[in-house]
């Protein structure tokens, strides 16, 4: 999956809608392998990315957690980690 997707589920504060919206732009970018539709699929694209950014809200809603819940300042470390842990698996130039 693309990997500027992030989990949205089980947040503290609660995803946005915006982030929600953010993450249903970008899986339909690459559904549909368009950056910027073109004017004549705008209106399609959109209508793509609202139901998209729809069923996520449901989705979102109905889950039970069984987990801790996640913060945001604990996933950018945890990225960090993995992106330094990549650059040290590198061969040096």
């Amino acid at each position: 999956m693309c990997r500027n997707i992030r989990v949205l589920y089980n947040f503290e504060p609660p995803t946005t809608r915006d982030e929600i919206s953010a993450a249903a732009r970008q899986f339909a970018r690459k559904v549909s392998g368009l950056q910027r539709p073109s004017a004549a699929d705008t209106a399609v694209f959109e209508r793509a990315v609202a139901e998209i950014a729809t069923s996520t809200e449901r989705l979102l809603a109905r889950l039970s957690a069984r987990t801790a819940v996640r913060t945001r300042e604990h996933e950018r470390e945890r990225s960090r980690a993995r992106w330094t842990s990549r650059l040290q698996r590198l061969p040096a130039r």
